[in-house]
């Protein structure tokens, strides 16, 4: 299981790609340039990361769009069959799924997730997230449980999936939510290794579920951001609150690159395409599915909370700024003691190869990766 949690590689920072399944990633502009989402724009992004010694690739389980002129992730591709894909077409990288509990039957995810597993020899792991969107639910009929309750169906929807993964023989199910008779599930997760369990739980239970579970806690704001003494303490108490349950668990969080040769240039470019162009229907439409509406908030909370989703790359940390300041900043994270971070470009392709030449390896003589 060790060699899971590290990706197998030695770097103290892992680096991964968020958010390359949805159309536009993660930013709800209208740039022409902005992210396709296209599974022939995905397997070259894939097979690029894989070479230049890009950790991971994380996907969002977006089932339906914000809209917006720009009809943000409007087009998304399934995270499990896209992450069998990539695991077929690359040699190192760790590739997630992304699931919902309550849209997949348990036994189904189990069998999906092992054939990935076995695809990609072991390099799958696992985002498990309970749901949150209203409006995706409805497309299935299927009824969002009370917040708290979401988390038990999740606990026991899991236990079903490692015993589905661990049992060598046939078991039953006799829970609140789950009625099973004689299961048997086969084969195993390769190597006889569980893939590595991801979560972002961002309430008291979601983080308490995280701790029981999973091997990384995935939070969208680390501390405050952009303090490193903020960064400490979160990342300390999420460890010791592990502790106390006989765990370890790895902190991971998530941002936003816009790296390029000189700073003016980096922040001129941030203000083009994530303010000035921004995709504001979008951006609205994922306040009101958050109830942040004119109507339910101050006109000055409104307009902080709008601005705030569009330039932070929907809670993202933009790392704006030149290679040498960008490589800095994730160094820091690093030092205040998270794992890993995924990261979103505007436009994915165009981008990281000037991210891989210039700030992995001053990441590798800052001392949190390894030389590629």
């Amino acid at each position: 299981m060790r060699a899971r949690n590290t990706m197998g590689n030695a770097n103290a920072l892992k680096i991964g790609l968020f958010g390359a399944n949805c159309s536009s990633g993660r930013s709800a502009t209208m740039v022409p340039e902005r992210w396709s989402g296209s599974w022939p724009d995905c397997l070259r992004l894939a097979r690029m990361a894989d070479e230049a010694g890009i950790d991971f690739m994380l996907p969002i389980a977006r089932w339906k769009g914000y809209g917006g002129a720009s009809d943000f992730h409007g087009a998304t591709l399934e995270t499990i069959t896209w992450a069998s894909g990539l695991l077929a077409a690359t040699k190192h990288m760790t590739v997630f799924g992304t699931v919902h509990a309550p849209l997949f039957h348990p036994l189904i995810a189990a069998k999906a997730l092992v054939t990935a597993d076995h695809i990609g020899e072991g390099r799958l792991g696992v985002n498990l997230v309970v749901g949150w969107n209203e409006g995706e639910f409805e497309m299935f009929g299927v009824e969002q449980r009370e917040h708290d309750l979401r988390y038990e169906f999740a606990q026991e929807w899991l236990d079903v999936v490692k015993r589905a993964w661990t049992e060598p023989g046939d078991f039953d199910v006799e829970g609140r939510f789950l009625t099973l008779h004689k299961v048997r599930a086969f084969p195993k997760p390769f190597d006889d290794t569980l893939p590595l369990l991801m979560n972002a739980g961002s309430s008291k239970v979601g983080e308490a579920f995280a701790l029981r579970n999973c091997d990384a806690f995935f939070t969208a704001t680390a501390g405050s951001r952009t303090s490193f003494e903020g960064n400490t303490k979160r990342v300390a108490d999420v460890k010791a609150k592990a502790a106390t349950l006989g765990r370890d668990i790895e902190v991971y969080t998530v941002g936003q690159v816009i790296c390029r040769a000189s700073q003016q240039e980096a922040e001129d470019y941030y203000r083009h395409a994530i303010i000035e162009n921004a995709d504001w229907g979008a951006v609205e439409s994922m306040l009101t599915l958050r109830n942040i509406t004119p109507q339910t908030v101050s006109a000055d909370e409104y307009a902080a909370k709008r601005q705030y989703f569009a330039a932070s790359a929907i809670g993202g940390y933009p790392f704006v700024g030149t290679p040498d300041r960008v490589a800095r900043e994730l160094a820091d994270l690093s030092t205040a003691g998270l794992r890993g971070i995924a990261l979103s470009f505007v436009d994915y392709l165009g981008e990281l190869p000037f991210f891989c030449a210039e700030v992995l390896p001053q990441l590798a003589h800052l001392g949190v990766r390894a030389q590629h």
